[in-house]
């Protein structure tokens, strides 16, 4: 299965944002749960990101999209069930863009609905031991901008897969600790390894993997 994973460059306090280290250790490896897996860091930019994505889904036609973004302010792994068609920022973006009330996609739906199996990824998540949450808000920075980018563009393009559109959605992460103490708190290796879970649900058609797999 082609898959198409997204996270970002650092911005504001975020000096090391970990959904572009998940990106690029999935680059770098490459084997198992991360084979067949397109990495891409998008900019922390509304346009730049938008643009760079729409890009990305043309030329490869994924089967599946999963965009990782960072809420520095969550604990858990946040599976984000909807995409706003609102851009609406409270501090300036990378390329020092803010907009306000500003829709995504003027003529396009006020919101998406993820098509990740976000149960099942729920369950897979809970079974290693990661503390995870489903989301009914990505909030309204560049994070729902893509989500919301890549959902338009998957049924802008018509993709599908097994006659539905492609799994398509956004998992915000924490940011991540040096150390996990007493279950609270995720390390960059836990965060690496929750997305591979994530990624085998996906190669799984849905279905969470049996308990022992990595």
């Amino acid at each position: 299965m082609a898959i198409l994973l997204t996270g970002f460059e650092p911005f504001g306090s975020v000096t090391r944002n970990p959904s572009g280290s998940i990106v690029e250790h999935v680059r770098s490896s490459a084997t198992g749960a991360f084979a067949g897996v397109a990495g891409e860091v998008l900019p922390t930019a509304f346009a730049a990101a938008g643009e760079r994505l729409r890009n990305l889904i043309r030329a490869h036609r994924p089967q599946a999209i999963l965009c990782l973004g960072v809420a520095a302010e969550r604990s858990a792994i946040d599976l984000e069930r909807i995409a706003l068609n609102l851009d609406d920022a409270e501090r300036p973006d990378n390329a020092g863009a803010a907009p306000r009330g500003r829709p995504i996609v003027p003529a396009g739906p006020v919101a998406y609905r993820s098509t990740l199996p976000l149960d099942a990824m729920h369950a897979a998540l809970q079974a290693a031991g990661c503390p995870v949450r489903l989301s009914n808000h990505a909030g309204t920075f560049v994070c729902n901008h893509v989500f919301y980018v890549a959902r338009h563009e998957v049924e802008r393009l018509g993709l599908v897969q097994a006659g539905a559109a492609v799994p398509c959605g956004l998992v915000h992460v924490p940011l991540p600790v040096e150390a996990e103490t007493d279950g609270h708190g995720l390390t960059l290796a836990r965060l690496i390894e929750a997305m591979a879970r994530c990624l085998e649900v996906l190669r799984a058609g849905g279905a969470a993997p049996r308990p022992g797999r990595s």
